[in-house]
């Protein structure tokens, strides 16, 4: 029964803690974007020599 009062308040400070990094998260817009990153894969990069070529023609 001992072991309640060890137990209960390291769970309620770990809880403290996940409330406190979830809303940092979210003020700190972390959540803002939420359909970029999933699509970001399937845009093509534009090939290496293109790339070189245009620094070179500058």
């Amino acid at each position: 029964m001992d072991i309640i009062f060890v137990l209960l308040p390291i769970s309620v400070f770990i809880a403290v803690c996940a409330v406190i990094a979830y809303v940092w998260s979210v003020r700190s817009g972390q959540y803002s974007d939420l359909d970029t990153p999933s699509i970001r894969m399937l845009h093509d990069d534009e090939p290496l020599d293109l790339k070189h070529d245009q620094k070179t023609q500058e």
